[in-house]
């Protein structure tokens, strides 16, 4: 303890400085005992002040200063602790029985306070925290100074001298007056070590709030329990006439009994009295025991209120999540029978209550949300990158791209029988599952069809956000699953720097689809067209046999004028829906037409409505009517109307 660290690293506790790896956080390993300690550390450092400058160059502490919170210092302080339970039973006890303060009680006492002594010596050399700068203070003249003009000093003194022995080694013989006996009640003062104990215990995440509250109550109560039995047995030891007190018209001839008898009965007074039990067989004689019971039943009172107010609160503060959740219960039952929701319905809403509360604490977004991104990130790479690399959309792709998707997906439980999916809802996020099973169900002439089942590391809605097409079929739940979620918007905004990884995510997909089952395929009615228009435009793309051919800008723009990586928009490319008649023209597949992908050209455009329709048109319009000319002003899922010139004339 001779050489410390700077203010800053003693603080932490052992004194020695860390050399911080530089591998992630996410890689490192650790064992359980160090990361608690780590937690320890934290919870109870010295913390600098903002602006402080901390590093290996701050300047080590002076030789023969401890730092505060040095282990070794700590463990110093827990040995205390155990003497003041003792100073704390003995010094009462000790008042009312005076006999073991000269007899068996006397060497253990002197022992007790030889160590106190040492700690008031120790004290001049630890370094305490300066209030205003937040940096630890290593000068041994300030030190002292600040220990010997504060309270602490005369009254750790008074409480550790031994004035009895000190009478007796002047005086040369024992005396056995009550001041002595007053004095040696200033051992009480050390009582402070064990309130810091419990107030550093509270904190401490290693230990359970609850029981550590729970044993501060018992040794409040405990200590007024035997101090009010050793002050009641002293009023009745020192009254002229015995038999007029409360033990003395019980036990005659106390005063000459054993002591432990004396002490018993006393203990039992206090009990009976403390929970206001009132057997009436010890009550007071005399008006000083009168006057006693009068402030110790007004003290009982605060100390009964302290008792029941605490264990209130422990008790609510363990039951308070049961208590939401039957009031959310509850008020999922009165909206559902005022609004007279389907009884099924209803039960779907009661699940996914019950299930939030139960996996509260799993909840992703509820307890990482008070957490830096980076170790939400760290700790969402360590639970689910196994999970989106084994998918089949991100097959072969590279780490840096899995990583910033798993960085931005969200955790999410289902209850059983719940729909995750909605056919025909609009795609905004498609799902991986963790764990658990679904259904993929489909609804035929209004009767619903189960089409397959999926299960661990399948994709849900995937078709419909690629695609930005409605959601093609329904998916529920089998049990209790939980998957994630990615944002079509942050898929698209995390794929497009990376070129490469959106070839490979296309590739991954067109492979996907040529592999459906025949009764998943036959549900989707425009897949073939989509699969064959996919192929088309992008086989060289795929094979890798030509390059993407871009304008003579680098990067060019989307229809909103944004920037938009060529790359990436060549690989996923803008999906249109195109008629093959007049806007005017009624038809009688009217409100349908081919879902497609824009070509380069309009040429292209003009050939691939030839195929689409089985004739040639020349012109193309909007809804509205207006000419397009240029393929740059349209935007996603715009409706063209394709048609020959001749024919509008018709």
């Amino acid at each position: 303890m001779a050489a410390e660290r700077s203010p800053i690293s003693s603080a932490g506790g052992t004194g020695m400085s860390e050399t911080r790896s530089p591998v992630p956080l996410l890689y490192r390993r650790r064992s359980s005992g160090e990361i608690m300690r780590n937690i320890a550390s934290v919870s109870s450092s010295l913390l600098p002040a903002f602006g402080t400058v901390v590093g290996d160059g701050s300047p080590l502490l002076r030789s023969y200063i401890i730092a505060p919170y040095d282990r070794r210092y700590r463990w110093w302080q827990a040995f205390l602790v155990i003497l003041v339970v003792y100073s704390a039973w003995s010094s009462p006890f000790e008042l009312a029985f005076k006999e073991v303060a000269t007899g068996s009680l006397l060497p253990v006492d002197l022992v007790v306070d030889a160590f106190f002594v040492i700690d008031i010596i120790l004290t001049f050399f630890v370094a305490y925290l300066d209030k205003s700068t937040y940096l630890l203070v290593d000068d041994h003249k300030q030190i002292a100074i600040r220990y010997v003009t504060h309270l602490w000093f005369p009254m750790d003194l008074a409480s550790t001298l031994p004035f009895q022995t000190i009478y007796r080694i002047f005086a040369g013989e024992m005396h056995d007056g009550e001041v002595f006996g007053f004095l040696n009640l200033l051992r009480l003062w050390r009582l402070r070590r064990v309130s810091e104990l419990f107030s550093r215990l509270e904190k401490d995440t290693r230990f359970s709030y609850f029981w550590t509250r729970y044993c501060k109550l018992i040794a409040v109560t405990l200590f007024a329990v035997h101090s009010a039995a050793c002050f009641y047995f002293w009023l009745a030891i020192h009254h002229k006439i015995p038999e007029q007190t409360w033990i003395g018209a019980q036990v005659a001839n106390f005063e000459n009994r054993s002591i432990w008898l004396g002490y018993t009965y006393a203990v039992y007074w206090s009990i009976v009295t403390l929970t206001t039990t009132g057997y009436g067989d010890l009550y007071s004689k005399n008006t000083g025991e009168k006057i006693f019971n009068i402030f110790y039943m007004l003290f009982n009172i605060g100390l009964t209120a302290y008792l029941i107010g605490n264990m209130t609160n422990l008790i609510v503060h363990s039951a308070i999540k049961t208590f939401a959740m039957r009031d959310a219960i509850n008020e999922i039952l009165r909206y559902a029978s005022k609004n007279r929701l389907p009884e099924g319905l209803k039960e779907q809403m009661l699940a996914h209550m019950q299930l939030k509360f139960k996996t509260a604490e799993l909840q992703q977004e509820e307890v990482l949300e008070d957490l830096p991104k980076a170790i939400r990130s760290s700790i969402a790479q360590h639970l689910f990158h196994k999970t989106i690399e084994n998918t089949y959309l991100f097959k072969d792709v590279s780490e840096d791209l899995i990583s910033q998707m798993v960085s931005e997906i969200k955790a999410e439980y289902f209850p059983p029988k719940v729909e995750i999916i909605l056919q025909n809802e609009i795609p905004t996020d498609f799902y991986v599952i963790v764990s658990g099973a679904v259904d993929i169900m489909t609804q035929k002439n209004g009767i619903e069809q189960l089409v397959t089942k999926l299960s661990s590391k399948d994709m849900l809605g995937d078709i419909g956000v690629i695609f930005n097409v409605p959601q093609p079929f329904t998916v529920r739940t089998r049990r209790l699953s939980q998957v994630i979620r990615i944002s079509h918007h942050s898929f698209k905004d995390m794929v497009q720097p990376h070129s490469d990884d959106g070839k490979k995510i296309l590739r991954n997909f067109v492979e996907y689809l040529k592999g459906l089952q025949k009764e998943v395929s036959d549900e989707i009615p425009f897949l073939p067209d989509l699969l064959v228009d996919l192929n088309m435009e992008h086989s060289g793309l795929l094979d890798g046999s030509q390059e993407n051919e871009t304008s003579n800008n680098d990067q060019g723009e989307n229809a909103e004028g944004a920037p938009v990586d060529p790359a990436f928009s060549s690989t996923f490319p803008m999906r249109l829906v195109i008629h093959g008649h007049h806007p005017d023209l009624k038809t009688e597949d009217e409100g349908t037409g081919k879902l497609i992908h824009l070509p380069e050209s309009m040429e292209g455009l003009l050939i691939l409505a030839e195929k689409k329709f089985g004739k040639r048109g020349d012109t193309v319009v909007m809804a509205d009517g207006s000419q397009v000319e240029d393929l740059e002003a349209l935007r996603e899922n715009d409706h063209l109307y394709i048609f020959s010139s001749e024919q509008s004339q018709d």
